[in-house]
């Protein structure tokens, strides 16, 4: 293998590590916005709960 295919393989390895950390990131902000609001509907549910029994 030549110099330019190792320099493009490296290239692409560092394509792929940015592509998979870009990917983690957006899923894990993914996951905290669905518990943020996962937990202002459980508030809204006690709301009601508690507005009803009045």
């Amino acid at each position: 293998m030549n110099d330019a295919a190792a320099r493009n393989f490296e290239y692409l390895a560092y394509g792929l590590i940015a592509c998979w950390l870009i990917l983690i990131g957006y899923v894990l902000t993914l996951v905290s916005r669905e518990r943020r609001i996962r937990q202002q509907m459980e508030s809204l549910q006690r709301m009601l709960e508690d507005k009803e029994g009045k």
